[in-house]
């Protein structure tokens, strides 16, 4: 005798890619194993978990940086600076220069200095 068919909810699994869950979130959620979902996903969508969850999660990413661009519009300096980072190649370094020539002295370890 067969194992009944577990029905999964399309909307929740979407909405879990959306959000970024791994696959063993996902299959906790639906109390299924990897190979459960994977089936799911060929029949319920043509193509395997990985194909479809990159699909899915992509729009989640796009919710993601909507509200980071809007975070920044509204003077989040914090996301301000993020984002110059990211696109603009902003960095917080500093460099020091200096006119006049350095002396750097190295001393080997075990080396007694005779001068």
């Amino acid at each position: 005798m067969a194992r009944p068919k577990i029905e999964l909810d399309s909307k929740i699994f979407e909405n879990l890619c959306q959000i970024q869950c791994t696959k063993d979130e996902i299959c906790s959620v639906f109390e299924c194993d990897e190979k459960t979902l994977t089936r799911w996903c060929k029949d319920n969508y043509g193509m395997g978990f990985s194909d479809i969850y990159k699909k899915k999660s992509e729009v989640g990413k796009i919710s993601l940086r909507r509200l980071q661009w809007k975070a920044a519009q509204s003077g989040n300096v914090t996301m301000l600076i993020w984002l110059g980072k990211q696109y603009l190649g902003q960095t917080d370094k500093q460099e020091i220069s200096t006119q006049e020539p350095v002396q750097i002295i190295i001393k080997q370890a075990g080396k007694v200095d005779d001068s």
